[in-house]
């Protein structure tokens, strides 16, 4: 029985247990650009049959995540298809119904034993200094299965499992995978080990992807596939993603975080989806940046390498910026008035339109929404809302005698520009750049720059005359005269 001629359905189906981290987001990215380039389903499952471990508030945040990056599901928690529920909480009838049919096979049985008397199995394994196997203790005969005790499969057949997987190629493993587990537990809940066979089934997934982790797992999996006589899916095993040195799998040591500390710091979601493709996946070429629409197109499972991709902050970093040059003149504006804080925005000269002007500038070099707002907390932008503060030393050019020297240069720009256009950043510096290339470019650039800022470092006087426009220029150009003379 094979997948191969259905129409492609892929899952995500992560458990509830706390923040979303790198991994998983990238298993529902390849997840989803597998099903959208073939055009297919995608299915956000929840698998939230471990209450003990169930975090309040996780199902809403896995959603918020996956709704952030843009990976929209077909099916999912508020989206119920004809298979029922998403949420596997809701889908108990079901597997039961499954187990039952494996009881009536004689393929599953209520395990008769204690806590203690399972941990006295272990123990004798330990001090035997052979592995652990459940189906060595398995009874003879079995009570009527009335879902008080866990109900454990009975593999029927212990052989070497052969299997494929599209990006591992052919596998196999031996008999000492395979054991009596546990499929239903005694609260009524399946296990992971028999949820998730029986709801690719109803949803008819035809294309499971997930960690290494699992490689181990799957011959207990493909002897529950055959004992229900049902296909196995195609298997695409993801390779880890590595901390930045590419040594080890990245952990919350290495500063792995929450997806959505990544928005809140301003990346955009284009970048992080372009960062977590390329962590594992190679498209081929030497262009590293992709537009969603170009991931879809381009994604293919025989690219997914086999060894980790780093995850490295860098180079997200590098990509945002880039995405961010992507961006409309308004979105930019928007993402910059959201980056500053509520002690720029009350500031005296404060408006929207000063705003739109400087976020043109501060985008020529800002890659991320938390740097706009560190450099704002710190001042950096509060000379275009209010006059600037500052020593009238600091007008004075480094070659100057003296800080007089300034007071005749200003007197002259200001004059200059009391006519000049200040339509745009080039008009204003054709308008003053003849003179200062016949008088110093430093000794008139440098005391117009701190009239018009009171900074050491800001943009160039131009640019700053043009955001500040006209009269707030002349202005603050007169009062460093004043504080010459004064």
């Amino acid at each position: 029985m094979s997948n191969t001629n259905r129409p492609v359905v892929t899952r995500f189906a992560p458990s509830p247990t706390g923040f979303m981290h790198i991994g998983g987001v990238r298993t529902a990215l390849y997840a989803y650009l597998y099903a959208k380039k073939n055009n297919g389903t995608f299915i956000l499952r929840i698998e939230d049959t471990d209450k003990n471990r169930e975090v309040d508030g996780s199902i809403a945040h896995i959603m918020e995540s996956l709704s952030w990056l843009g990976l929209t599901w077909d099916f999912g928690p508020d989206k119920p298809g004809l298979f029922g529920s998403c949420l596997q909480s809701d889908r108990l009838d079901i597997y039961k119904k499954y187990a039952q049919q494996l009881v009536d096979k004689g393929l599953a049985y209520p395990d008769p034993y204690t806590s203690e008397q399972l941990e006295q199995f272990r123990k004798e394994a330990t001090e035997e200094k052979r592995p652990f196997l459940f189906r060595k203790h398995r009874p003879d005969t079995y009570e009527t299965w009335d879902g008080t005790k866990p109900l454990r499969f009975k593999v029927p057949e212990v052989k070497r499992y052969k299997w494929h997987d599209e990006v591992r190629g052919d596998l196999s493993a031996g008999e000492e995978m395979l054991d009596d587990i546990i499929i239903m537990k005694a609260d009524g809940y399946p296990t992971y080990n028999f949820a998730h066979i029986i709801d690719d089934l109803e949803m008819g997934v035809t294309h499971v992807m997930r960690g290494e982790e699992f490689i181990a797992s799957t011959p207990k999996f493909l002897s529950l596939y055959d004992a229900l006589e049902i296909a196995r899916p195609i298997f695409v095993t993801l390779p880890p993603i590595m901390g930045p040195d590419g040594k080890k799998k990245l952990s919350k040591r290495d500063g792995a975080k929450d997806l959505l500390e990544y928005k809140n710091e301003g990346y955009l979601p284009a970048a992080m989806n372009n960062m977590l493709a390329l962590t594992g996946w190679n498209p081929g070429g030497n262009n590293e940046i992709f537009t969603m629409s170009e991931l879809v197109e381009k994604f293919s499972l025989d690219r997914i390498q086999r060894s980790g991709g780093a995850f490295n902050e860098e180079k997200l970093l590098h990509m945002n910026k880039e995405h961010l040059k992507s961006l409309s003149g308004e979105e930019k504006i928007s993402y910059f008035i959201d980056a500053l804080p509520e002690s720029t925005k009350t500031l005296p000269g404060y408006s929207t339109e000063q705003a739109s002007k400087l976020a043109v500038v501060v985008f020529e070099r800002a890659a991320l929404k938390k740097e706009i707002t560190q450099a704002a907390e710190v001042g950096e932008y509060d000379w275009a809302f209010s006059d600037p503060e500052y020593e009238k030393t600091l007008l004075q050019w480094k070659n100057d005698d003296s800080l007089q020297e300034a007071l005749p240069r200003l007197e002259n720009v200001h004059k200059l520009l009391e006519d000049a256009d200040f339509s745009s950043t080039e008009a204003i510096k054709s308008a003053v750049w003849t003179y200062a290339e016949e008088t110093g470019k430093g000794e008139v650039l440098w005391p117009l720059r701190v009239a018009l800022s009171g900074r050491q470092q800001s943009p160039d006087p131009f640019t700053l005359a043009y955001i500040l426009g006209r009269e707030k220029t002349l202005v603050r150009i007169a009062h460093a005269c004043d504080k010459i003379s004064g």
